[in-house]
């Protein structure tokens, strides 16, 4: 801008401002007249007035923006929040529950309480007698969950434990397999299985489980089983059958039997290597200490074959059964008699665990799961564990362990039904199952029992010849079952006058110890004979 418009721009700002003046004095000389107020309270009043109109158009215009902006957010949140509840809506939709099993997991406390079961992710299907759940816990849980919780959850579905039988799925963590029966376990019984189901199990069978299938243990081999429960509850039925399923299975062992019922056990006595029915603790030390002195004569061979860098030899597995066990470890209180059952304990114990790698399994039976029963230190070597009904928990824990009740669902052998004989606890590889022993007829025992003998003498005729097969086969040929000492000594080539040395040198070459008979006349058995030369061959 020019300084001649500079100047023409001031002269224009001070004429307007005069004018402004004049405007101003007019109006207030206005006020004046009107009102007769002197002139300084008229210019007070006009500034007072000025202010306050200003304050107010700026108050408003303040409100108004405020207005505006508040009804702009208002709206943005109501569109949130009606988005929000459109993806929950579209959510809920998406996620379809099955009520029942969210319900009963949830306030089991097996799953959360803001997680549910997916109606797309679970089946019920009606089985023969109950229901069974297929189902996946939510994201975060397993099937251990539901495990833990067994028990409750059968509260929350109106059953006991005992009418709940879970499995887990080998493909996903998250599958739970649920079985839940409309009926008590066992209430109407099951068929005996027949030779070909045995058979065709993977393992041993020892009975049925709730649904009917056949249950028991993957292997005998390197295992040991102990069965306890309350007198009359179907032990001895049990391990009959238990008896007969191994015949089938395994096919060939050696048996050796100690029948403190007396009768107990007498239908397999045809094909034992021992049979004893006693309730003489010394009878059962005996046994004991033939089974260590085998234990420790295979254990020999395993070490030279190891030396030799050869194949440890394969032995036939051997199973020493005892019924009613707790008899043999009583004692009179006396000095003698206490330390007569420490030392029965001893070596049971050390047979008990140290004869497994050897092919020695041990089963011990008996009616009184009292405390002191059977001996902790023998107890605590089992590996598979059997209870029947007992009184108490307490009880319970004598034969399945003391920390039973902490493992992972855990059955009460205390709720079972005491009319439902051979109904049982299993306890093997950490898990616990409900079944009940099969009660073959016994003309399915005898025809197994009469196949096992045959297949025995078969392979006694096949034997080379020894001392052992020439003494069997001269006392068949006489007919007898029981031939002394000094007659049979001369047959095998012995001509030693002298008695004691004569005795000695026979029991050397047979290899078995002889049989004190009737008024202390020393001599051996047939049955002994046998049972030497079939454990031989």
């Amino acid at each position: 801008m020019s300084k001649k418009e500079q100047e023409q721009d001031a002269y224009a700002q001070l004429a307007g401002a005069i004018g402004g003046l004049v405007i101003v004095f007019g109006i207030l000389a206005a006020i004046r007249d009107k009102t007769g107020l002197p002139w300084p309270a008229v210019v007070a009043l006009t500034a007072g007035l000025l202010v306050a109109l200003g304050y107010g158009v700026w108050k408003a215009k303040t409100f108004i923006r405020r207005v505006l902006a508040g009804g702009a957010s208002s709206a943005a949140a109501v569109l949130k929040q009606e988005a929000t509840a459109q993806e929950s809506g579209d959510a809920e939709e998406d996620i379809p529950v099955h009520p029942e099993l969210t319900a009963a997991l949830t306030t089991a406390g097996a799953i959360g309480r803001d997680q549910v079961i997916r109606a797309d992710e679970a089946t019920v299907t009606d089985v023969q007698n109950g229901q069974l759940y297929n189902f996946l816990v939510p994201q975060g849980r397993t099937y251990e969950d539901v495990e833990k919780k067994l028990s409750t959850v059968a509260g929350t579905f109106g059953v006991t434990r005992l009418h709940m039988k879970m499995e887990r799925s080998r493909d996903n963590e998250r599958r739970v397999q649920l079985l839940k029966l409309h009926n008590p376990p066992f209430t109407h019984p099951f068929t005996a299985p027949t030779r070909q189901q045995i058979e065709a199990f993977s393992g041993v069978p020892l009975g049925h489980d709730v649904t009917g299938a056949l249950a028991g243990v993957p292997t005998f081999d390197k295992a040991s089983l102990l069965v306890a429960g309350m007198t009359q509850m179907g032990k001895t039925t049990l391990v009959n059958g238990i008896i007969t399923c191994l015949l089938l299975a395994y096919g060939e062992f050696e048996l050796y039997l100690l029948d403190g019922k007396f009768c107990g056990l007498t239908k397999f006595e045809k094909i034992a290597t021992r049979y004893e029915s006693s309730d003489d603790p010394d009878v059962f030390e005996s046994m004991v200490d033939e089974l260590n002195s085998r234990s420790d004569s295979r254990y020999g061979q395993i070490k030279d074959a190891i030396r030799a860098r050869r194949e440890p030899p394969k032995f036939k597995p051997v199973f020493f059964i005892v019924d009613e066990a707790a008899d043999f470890f009583a004692h009179d209180e006396s000095k003698e008699g206490r330390e007569g059952a420490r030392r029965r304990a001893e070596k049971t114990r050390s047979l008990v665990s140290k004869s497994l790698e050897s092919g020695i399994g041990t089963v011990l039976m008996t009616q009184r799961p009292a405390q002191n029963a059977i001996p902790v230190m023998v107890r605590d070597q089992f590996v598979y564990r059997m209870c029947l009904y007992v009184a108490s928990s307490g009880t319970a824990k004598v034969a399945l362990g003391d920390t039973y009740f902490e493992t992972v669902a855990p059955i009460n052998p205390a709720l079972l039904d005491p009319d439902i004989k051979g109904q049982a606890v299993l306890f093997a590889n950490g898990q616990s199952t409900l079944i009940r022993g099969f009660n073959f007829s016994d003309d399915f025992v005898w025809r197994v029992v009469d196949e096992a003998s045959a297949r025995q003498e078969k392979k006694l005729e096949k034997a080379p010849e020894s001392p052992l097969t020439q003494a069997i086969n001269l006392m068949r040929s006489r007919g007898v079952d029981f031939m002394l000492t000094r007659d049979l000594a001369p047959a095998l080539g012995i001509t030693e006058s002298d008695p004691v040395k004569r005795g000695k040198d026979l029991s050397r070459l047979l290899g078995v110890a002889a049989f004190k008979g009737a008024k202390g006349a020393r001599g051996y058995r047939l049955a002994d004979l046998t049972a030497a030369a079939m454990s031989q061959s």
